[in-house]
């Protein structure tokens, strides 16, 4: 029977270094006793250890790392180290000179971590929330080649892509749940309390409500009775939905080939996870790394539970054997263009070559969808909006004109 891994919270800790001078940070860790464990292997002897709070709005502020964080460290030691400076002191530079406290203060682990003896992979592999498989072997691939200012350059614009994609794609999506969000607040407001305005008033009629207003006003009866439940039935979807994702792995794969078969939204994802697994692909390659190895790798920064079943399927095929393009071919995922180029690039020696200009040419493909998409939907909303607030006003004023014609 697996063992459950237990959470990682967030600690805030004081302390000496190996100096003697006062040092402060946030780790993550399990418990106080591990977190003290853990700044003593690094140096540090803790004084104050506490759980750090958590932010009313989801602790988003300057403490948090973000994947920017990491791109733009990683263009700095590339500049750095191409520069001549050493690697500790590149740390010092970076580390001291950061704005984000809580990024100084992973860099400064970093460096007391190389300091100690460690390799900068091994130094990075202890913080693989910040720091992923990816990251720490092409890290480990430049130190053994003697190439790692290259290769960090490689990951900072590795990184700086796939994050520009993904912004695009929470853009994509984030726009229309906007404002179905926004409808669904403006018609509970109007079912709730300004309908209720007009029904004391239709009441003194004395006549026979339009069928819209009369449909209008039972919407407005059962919003206000009901309006608890309906909350508490959202958030249990929501809690459901959110548990499902995190423990089933056959819910996640359904979840992700109906959005691969969404009409709009799908041929988007699509195109933005080929362009991840031909820029993954090409990175790895640029670093030497082995085929067979880099598509473990690449299989786990897929993004879509249907890509990474079959990119380890194509890994099973070439550990056997097979060509890259065969398997690519075979697994049914990649257009006929892809496999045509990377069939050239293993032809020619040049697979890297081939699938950056493959993982270009699809980044551009997804911002010509995804600004084609926002312009679409902006008339597309506007009606939409118009039809849920306009019906709403239309049947509250319809008994009212109707009296008009008759008086």
């Amino acid at each position: 029977m697996a063992t459950k891994t237990k959470r990682k919270d967030t600690f805030l800790w004081e302390g000496t270094d190996r100096k003697g001078t006062r040092v402060s940070g946030e780790i993550a860790g399990i418990s106080p006793a591990l977190v003290k464990a853990e700044l003593r292997r690094q140096g540090i002897t803790p004084k104050k250890v506490k759980k750090k709070p958590k932010s009313l709005f989801g602790g988003v502020g300057k403490g948090k790392i973000t994947p920017q964080d990491i791109a733009l460290f990683s263009r700095q030691m590339s500049t750095m180290m191409s520069s001549g400076v050493p690697l500790v002191q590149s740390f010092d530079i970076i580390g001291k000179g950061h704005d984000n406290p809580a990024m100084s203060t992973l860099i400064m682990a970093i460096k007391a971590d190389v300091e100690g003896g460690n390799t900068f992979a091994d130094a990075l592999a202890k913080h693989p929330l910040q720091f992923d498989s990816l990251y720490v072997n092409l890290v480990t691939a430049g130190e053994h080649a003697g190439i790692l200012e290259t290769l960090l350059e490689k990951i900072a614009t590795y990184k700086e892509k796939t994050e520009s994609m993904k912004g695009k794609i929470k853009k994509a999506l984030f726009y229309p749940l906007a404002v179905i969000v926004v409808a669904f607040i403006i018609t509970a407001i109007l079912l709730i309390f300004v309908v209720p305005q007009f029904e004391d008033m239709f009441n003194n009629f004395g006549a026979d409500l339009p069928a819209l207003t009369m449909l209008v006003v039972q919407l407005s009866k059962l919003a206000q009775e009901w309006w608890w439940a309906a909350l508490i039935v959202l958030g249990i979807i929501f809690h459901v939905i959110k548990l499902a994702k995190q423990r089933s792995k056959k819910f996640n794969e359904i979840l992700d080939k109906v959005v691969l078969k969404a009409p709009i939204i799908g041929p988007i994802i699509t195109k933005a996870t080929i362009a991840r697994f031909a820029r993954t692909l090409a990175t790895m390659f640029a670093a030497g790394v082995p085929l067979v190895e880099a598509m473990n790798t690449v299989a786990g920064a897929a993004g879509n539970s249907v890509y990474t079943t079959g990119i380890l399927k194509m890994r099973d095929e070439i550990s056997t054997g097979n060509q890259l393009n065969i398997t690519m071919k075979q697994s049914g995922l990649f257009p006929n263009m892809v496999v045509q180029m990377v069939a050239i690039g293993e032809e020619a020696g040049s697979i890297d070559s081939m699938l950056s200009k493959v993982a270009d040419f699809y980044e551009e493909q997804v911002d010509d969808a995804v600004d084609g998409l926002t312009s679409l939907l902006e008339p597309l909303i506007m009606a939409f909006l118009g039809v849920i607030v306009g019906g709403l006003v239309v049947a509250m004023y319809l008994p009212i004109f109707k009296m008009g014609e008759v008086v």
